[in-house]
């Protein structure tokens, strides 16, 4: 029975369109009455939503409200989402007496392809209020939805209603529940449910290793393949190949990418989606070449394989290829536009990465927060303080969400740049902190000589519950050498291990060596360096150098020779070790071991890295090498030089003199 509200729904719905001549947009004739057959032939031919509430007026006219077909087609057409209305399907969902299990199924669907992952899950536990099981066709859509609120619990809550219900060995419901897993991220339950199954089909090999390759196994998705082909009579389709390539990418392994690629030519057959896995794994394990042979032979070409060949010059510094595909491409979306200005970015052209990104917004392409970070970051290498101004004003006036990524860049920018106090401000007024806008912090305040606040803003973010990674160690390391901090430190170091289970990296070794030399801790300096674990001795270069520009500070010639010794041992065209060693010699006055080590170099061929310099002026970035005359105003910056030196040494009151001696004689 009806209760009273539903029936008033119903009544309104039937007058409000009784009331009304019935017309349908494929004729002009008009209908007074249909019969139950005819119902569910306009509900079946229905092409939209105002064409079906004329018939659902036809269908209440006839007592179809509750008829199961009729609500099936009904609910059909309301949820469809290119045509539908999905808040009208909800209304009339929640008027029917007795909705069947396929009614619900399809409202959960709804819910999910729209987005209302709890309203999904909701349904499904009142499912068992109606007393209706579900089915097969249930599970995949309340799985999505788990997946996507990452609701462990809830997820685990449904895996043991499957098994209740005895469908938990269907392949269906098991590819729905390791795909759920997968997705939050518990691979052990992903691999438990995988190895149960009694049957397995070509979608629960693709699950799996598609599941390992967003939890980032990717050794474990190339064994899965493997074992795929071995154990499994199910091919590889498109699925298999595609996933199993992304993880060939990452793991750089260029053998099973050819044996795929060799597959895909010999079984499979190219397809777009196919092409771009394959041009992107070529491009990024740098085989260019055969990344655009199967680029040119891509009769049609997406922005996704036009966006993968251009990141693929870009990695190996072509940026004039890559702009000349960049050009050449006819749809360029915001994901290739910011790779070809993370390409100039990452090569230093920074005025280049500003000129695009003014295109850019010329051609009304809305930047994303990874293309402002990209500039920001570029910036922040050069010390452009007003560009990186000028794009946090960018940031403001196109209302660009400053979250915890964009702050970060920010903050980084401007300590690069010598604004610690406005890294600051920005670092307290970002509203979501992480881990990488604390350690940007705090590397800033000791880059910047601020070592007690770095140190400080350290225990806060261990008070705040954020856990330190081995980047945000490089940070406080770097605040106790610029402090003198010895002590703290070697707590720090120790720490490491002890607390975080993070082991120490050659960068770690290093700060900490640097803050042992400027120290004066020699001797436990080169101590330290002796017991480090190494594969090799390159690996050591870089401490041995911190340890003997500690030598050359404090005039300590005997650890100087024997570790100067040690470095040309392994690195003997090093012009840094000769140099620093020279300059040993010269600080205790040994100008014939000057001499010598000067020679040798010469013997050697080794020539000093001329040394480089950059300043930002109205906006351009200008770079200077020693040596180096290109300059186009280079007789203006000697002009300036000479006019800033002549007076810090005398020079311009010996001219004077010399310019008016009859003053002299007066």
């Amino acid at each position: 029975m009806i209760s009273p509200p539903k029936s008033l729904f119903l009544r309104s719905i039937s007058l409000q369109f009784l009331s009304k001549p019935f017309h349908f947009s494929t004729t002009t004739s008009r209908i007074t009455r249909l019969t139950k057959q005819e119902c569910i032939h306009h509900l079946k031919a229905c092409k939209s939503i105002e064409e079906l509430k004329q018939i659902q007026s036809q269908v209440f006219r006839v007592g179809l409200h509750q008829n199961p077909d009729a609500l099936n087609k009904l609910m059909v057409f309301c949820t469809d989402p290119s045509l539908g209305n999905l808040r009208y399907a909800e209304r009339i969902f929640n008027f029917i007496e007795d909705p069947s299990l396929f009614v619900c199924n399809v409202m959960i669907k709804a819910f999910v392809k729209n987005g209302c992952f709890r309203r999904a899950i909701l349904l499904f536990d009142q499912l068992r209020v109606e007393g209706l099981w579900p089915d097969n066709f249930t599970y995949p859509f309340v799985c999505k939805a788990i997946g996507c609120l990452k609701e462990v619990l809830v997820g685990e809550k449904v895996h043991g209603f499957a098994v209740k219900c005895g469908i938990e060995f269907d392949c269906y419901v098991c590819n729905s529940l390791m795909d759920m897993y997968a997705e939050l991220g518990y691979v052990e339950n992903l691999k438990k449910v995988f190895d149960e199954m009694p049957q397995r089909d070509v979608v629960s090999w693709n699950v799996l290793i598609s599941g390992y390759v967003r939890c980032s196994q990717f050794e474990d998705a190339i064994n899965v393949f493997r074992r795929m082909q071995q154990e499994s009579g199910a091919k590889p389709n498109e699925a298999t190949v595609v996933s199993t390539l992304s993880a060939c990418t990452a793991l750089k392994n260029l053998e099973l990418g050819k044996e795929i690629h060799y597959y895909v030519v010999n079984e499979l057959g190219f397809t777009i989606i196919i092409s771009n896995a394959l041009l992107d794994m070529y491009s990024k394990c740098g085989c260019l070449s055969t990344a655009r042979q199967i680029f040119d032979a891509m009769p049609i070409k997406n922005v996704i394989c036009w966006t993968s060949m251009v990141s693929g010059y870009v990695n190996i510094g072509q940026l004039d290829e890559a702009r000349d595909l960049f050009e050449r491409s006819p749809v360029r979306d915001i994901v290739l536009w910011t790779a070809v200005i993370n390409g100039y970015v990452q090569f230093n052209r920074v005025d280049e990465a500003i000129t695009l990104f003014r295109e850019m917004q010329i051609e009304w392409i809305k930047p994303d927060k990874f293309t402002v970070v990209a500039l920001l970051t570029g910036c922040a290498q050069l010390g452009a303080l007003e560009h990186g101004k000028w794009i946090h004003g960018y940031i403001d006036e196109n209302r660009i969400t400053v979250d915890a990524v964009v702050g970060t860049a920010l903050i980084d920018m401007y300590a690069k740049c010598g604004c610690i106090d406005k890294s600051l401000e920005i670092f307290h007024g970002l509203r979501e902190k992480d881990t990488a806008s604390w350690t940007s912090i705090i590397c800033g305040l000791a880059m910047n000589g601020h070592s007690s606040k770095a140190l400080d803003l350290f225990t806060e973010m261990k008070q705040a519950g954020f856990r330190p990674d081995d980047i945000t160690f490089i940070g406080v390391f770097s605040a106790c050498s610029h402090g003198g901090l010895v002590e703290e430190g070697r707590t720090y170091f120790n720490s490491m291990r002890k607390t975080y289970q993070i082991e120490p990296k050659l960068e770690h070794y290093g700060c900490l060596i640097d803050l042992l030399g400027r120290a004066g801790q020699l001797d436990e300096a080169e101590e330290l360096i002796e017991n480090i674990p190494k594969e090799s001795d390159e690996i050591v270069v870089p401490l041995y150098s911190a340890l003997l520009s500690a030598c050359r500070i404090y005039g300590n010639v005997d650890m100087g020779e024997r570790v100067a010794r040690r470095l040309v041992e392994i690195e003997h065209s090093d012009s840094g070790t000769h140099t620093l060693l020279a300059n040993i010699y010269a600080s205790t006055d040994r100008w014939e071991d000057v001499t010598k080590v000067r020679r040798k170099m010469k013997a050697l061929g080794i020539k000093k890295a001329p040394g480089c310099s950059s300043i930002e002026v109205n906006g351009n970035v200008h770079e200077f090498l020693v040596g180096d005359a290109s300059h186009p105003r280079m007789k203006e910056v000697y002009s300036m030089l000479d006019s800033i030196t002549k007076p810090l040494s005398g020079l311009e009151e010996i001219e004077m003199e010399q310019a008016n001696p009859v003053a002299e004689i007066s």
